[in-house]
């Protein structure tokens, strides 16, 4: 049976802004064991007016008494250090639940920021609602949407020799990926560069649409259950993720033409790594079945990822079939 562990939003779990191979983790568990994560969402200068004395506990005292971000970006828990995992191993990491801890987010418009920076100049922060028994979210216009809560950044730490990084610029080793796919129900795949892997996350989005457009998703504090699992059997150079219906492979770079050639490039690789298809077919099959999707186009790094149905490639047996 495999052990379950709480790693909960204290002050001692939690890393502002940043990824760093030099971060000291903050658990240390087996594989195949389970953790239960606390997350929070938002520095002082991203809480609405008036919402400040409804913050949680953890929240409002980690804010009190850290001013100031590593590097402007995230609140994150964790690493997560898991025994076995070696550089050149993948870490797969199963998302079992997803779950809000208050009934509110934020949104936020920032000057210079989002994917049209030339026409929106004000820094506006709202609330939005959130209703977890209805499922619902309610921003300050009124029109109630479908609440998918899940994690924007979910990632290992990067290499030694890549020092301290944001956590708001996706990269390699995972972090600011702002899929919602990757919701309860998902797998993901990363590549490990250090010991451990070194898992950590935050960004608890409680909806999100596909580009995040204007900066920001409904942001909120999530607490997820993850199940991790070292994987000797794999070798990847970039995040990889799957769904009960779906594989999903990405690309990030700054431009958006590069990052979806390289989310379809590595979707090629599935497909002939996991079928006796040629790459041409495989193209072909990506241009009949496949969706290119934009994950985010607001986080310097530009997101793409590649949906393919399972079914697509495996037929009716598809439910038989993960990485």
């Amino acid at each position: 049976m495999a052990t379950v562990h709480k790693l909960n939003s204290k002050p001692e779990n939690l890393h502002w802004g940043a990824f760093s191979a030099d971060i000291d983790a903050a658990i240390e568990i087996k594989s195949g064991d389970q953790v239960i994560i606390e997350t929070l969402s938002g520095g002082n200068n991203q809480i609405p007016d008036g919402q400040h004395d409804k913050l949680l506990p953890d929240h409002a005292g980690f804010l009190a008494n850290n001013r100031k971000p590593i590097l402007p970006g995230h609140i994150l828990t964790g690493p997560v250090y898991v025994d076995g995992a070696q550089p050149g191993d993948v870490l797969e990491v199963r998302v079992i639940k997803a779950e809000l801890r208050q009934d509110w987010a934020w949104n936020m418009i920032a000057p210079l920021k989002g994917s049209l920076p030339e026409d929106f100049s004000e820094n506006r922060i709202i609330r939005i609602d959130l209703n977890k028994e209805r499922g619902i979210a309610t921003p300050p216009w009124g029109i109630e949407l479908p609440i998918n809560p899940f994690f924007g950044v979910m990632g290992v730490s990067p290499p030694k020799e890549w020092g301290v990084i944001t956590s708001i610029v996706p990269q390699p080793h995972g972090g600011n990926l702002d899929i919602k796919e990757l919701g309860p129900g998902a797998t993901l795949y990363f590549p490990v560069f250090n010991p451990g892997g070194m898992f950590s996350t935050g960004d608890g989005h409680a909806l999100q649409g596909d580009g995040e457009s204007c900066l920001s998703a409904a942001e909120t504090a999530l607490i997820g259950t993850f199940e991790f699992h070292v994987r000797k059997d794999l070798n990847l150079k970039m995040p990889r993720a799957e769904t009960a219906t779906h594989y999903i492979t990405l690309g990030i770079d700054v431009d958006l033409d590069d990052a979806a050639k390289q989310a379809l490039r590595d979707m090629i690789l599935l497909i002939t790594e996991r079928t006796n298809l040629s790459r041409q077919d495989a193209y072909s099959l990506i241009s009949l079945a496949g969706d290119v999707r934009i994950s985010q186009l607001v986080n310097v790094n530009k997101g793409c990822h590649v949906m393919l149905p399972k079914e697509a490639l495996h037929g009716e047996d598809y439910q038989n079939h993960s990485l």
